[in-house]
């Protein structure tokens, strides 16, 4: 007879997943030797469960179907947590399988007790303790319903004798789970009243996030009616900027100033799909009508004049008809004009700054995106290195960006990565990541080296928490706790068998980054970039400038005015030589 753990198998089998992200355990020996007999499902093993738990994020981001990671009892599954925040957080489907202690122990204090079903609530859509084995399929079954139909992690609990207990065969595990497909817009009457609200407007400007994938032909119709220039939030970047004549960039604390003032200059906004969180980047008088297809979050970030429940692309379909074509294209005008202008001064920077050293970081993005295939996987890490890959690597329809733009947490880039590469094998997959990211599990280097994965590395090594330090001087606090003494990176690579580079010199760069893109494996450039180059937000606070200048004099005495020099040299003294 089967065990409970072959009867998981089946029905995770049936359901398309192909592979499990984790970290053996005892706990977990029942399921893992359930994989090794089946055949059927990979074992991804990383070196720790919060990679596992990202590598399925980014897995499930990229393919849109259900991914699954699993972790053996207490500290085993605790440590998926980071991961499954970031997975709800940007809401794409995991499952997580998480091992418990002997279900007779449960209360007793007994060794690694933890109460999993509490600590993952607050990072799931559903979570169960699964008691005896023939509760196990069907919760296992409504667990991964409830991941793919609200796109978010579900979490099952599974003391480790249940694994291997013997169980006959039971319907569900040859029913598959699959996303339905839904039409959902809101009805006629809304659909009226938002229209009359853009017929009516003289200056509407568009903001879309994550929620326009899909719709990017709608969306660049809808501008070209409402002669709307079209913002976008982080998250929606892949899916609007290109073939996009009407884009003017980002708005918020990465953004460009010509995102920032077409939102502000609007009489009316249209929000599409995005959660953006930042108030201070609304409009401060001004028409707001926002679509999202979770209806708890209209409203919430600003107040609105009319919410619409729906998915973007239905949406658009069906307000389309709706709208008259405007003729006074000022508002878009002026929006496009910024743009170009702050465009230019991006790029501008993006340049080998006469071999001066350290490197520009812009530079580093910049070439990046350039020698980088039409179709990479791109992956960042949370920090300075999400900067640059907002302002300068390009997308076209093809590229994806993969990184944690929510829950916002260090050391994403390599464990997005390695689910990136496991699930497209012979995609280019380029992670982004900065020092103090990269280091803090550090120990998934190796998981390139034993799954053969060709993930590439690029380093952003400037030997500090370089956006911490950034915020600090905004607060004008002097920086403290930010140094990280950093090993030759590329040492590091050569050590493990992989592909390494060091690169100290802007005319060393471009060939670097192509050879290392060129081996068949993975491979790490490190590159030694400028610390005190400001990744300055497009509006400044008068309590931001004030904290800078606080920042510069109390650095001064402090004693350290040569890092103030430094800041300055980087950021002022090169434009003046420009």
């Amino acid at each position: 007879m089967a065990t409970v753990a072959d009867h998981v198998i089946a029905t995770l089998r049936a359901s398309g997943v192909r592979r499990v992200y984790g970290l053996p355990g005892d706990s977990l020996n029942g399921f893992t030797d359930a994989l090794r007999r089946s055949g059927a499902i990979s074992w991804e093993h990383v070196r720790h469960e919060e990679t596992a738990a990202f590598a399925a994020a980014a897995d499930a981001a990229l393919t849109g179907e259900l991914a699954v990671c699993a972790g053996s009892c207490g500290p085993g599954n605790l440590h998926l947590i980071n991961g499954l925040f970031d997975a709800q957080r940007s809401r794409v489907p995991v499952l997580a399988i998480a091992a418990h202690i002997p279900r007779t122990e449960i209360g007793s204090g007994y060794f690694q007790e933890t109460h999993p079903q509490d600590m993952f609530r607050e990072c799931s859509v559903y979570v169960e303790l699964v008691s005896t084995p023939e509760m196990l399929p069907r919760i296992l079954h409504m667990a991964m319903r409830a991941a793919v139909e609200e796109r978010g992690v579900a979490v099952v609990v599974i003391p480790g004798e249940i694994f291997s207990a013997k169980a006959d065969p039971t319907p569900w595990q040859t029913k598959p789970v699959v996303a339905t497909r839904t039409l959902a817009r809101p009805d006629d009457a809304s659909l009226r009243a938002a229209a009359a609200i853009l017929n009516d407007a003289h200056a509407v400007t568009i903001l879309g996030g994550a929620g326009v994938e899909g719709a990017h032909d709608a969306l660049v119709t809808l501008a070209a009616t409402l002669k709307a220039p079209v913002v976008h939030a982080l998250r929606g970047k892949e899916f609007i900027e290109y073939d996009n004549p009407y884009d003017v960039g980002m708005t918020g604390l990465l953004g460009f100033a010509s995102g920032y003032k077409a939102i502000k200059e609007a009489d009316t906004l249209l929000m599409l799909g995005t959660d953006f969180p930042y108030q201070q980047f609304y409009p401060d008088h001004a028409n707001v009508i926002q679509v999202d297809i979770r209806g708890r979050n209209l409203g919430r970030r600003t107040p609105i004049d009319l919410g619409l429940v729906g998915t973007v692309a239905d949406t658009l379909a069906a307000l389309q008809p709706l709208l008259r074509p405007k003729s006074d294209s000022a508002h878009l005008d002026r929006a496009l004009r910024h743009y170009r202008r702050t465009r230019k001064t991006l790029d501008d920077l993006a340049v080998n700054d006469r071999d001066r050293t350290p490197i520009r970081p812009e530079y580093v993005a910049g070439l990046v995106n350039t020698l980088a295939a039409d179709d990479a996987v791109f992956t960042v890490d949370v920090g300075s290195p999400v900067v640059w890959a907002a302002r300068y690597l390009s997308m076209n329809g093809r590229r994806r960006l993969i990184g944690s733009f929510n829950h916002g947490t260090m050391a994403n880039a390599l464990p997005h990565a390695i689910g990136a590469q496991t699930a497209y094998p012979r995609r280019q997959v380029v992670a982004l990541a900065g020092d103090g990211g990269l280091t803090m599990l550090f120990g998934e280097l190796i998981t390139l080296v034993q799954n053969r994965l060709p993930v590439k590395i690029v380093v952003f090594n400037n030997s500090s928490l370089n956006f911490v330090e950034l915020e600090m001087k905004a607060a004008g606090i002097v920086n403290f706790g930010t140094d990280l003494t950093n090993p030759n990176f590329a040492d590091v690579a050569h050590a493990l068998g992989i592909f390494g580079r060091r690169v100290e010199r802007p005319d060393q760069l471009q060939a670097a980054l192509a050879d290392a893109f060129a081996v068949d494996g993975p491979a790490v450039v490190d590159v030694v970039t400028a610390r005190q180059e400001l990744s300055i937000p497009p509006a400044i606070t008068a309590e931001q400038a004030r904290g800078f200048s606080l920042y510069a004099i109390r650095t001064i005495l402090a004693g350290r005015a040569d890092e103030l020099l430094d800041l300055v040299t980087t950021n002022v003294a090169r434009r003046i030589l420009d």
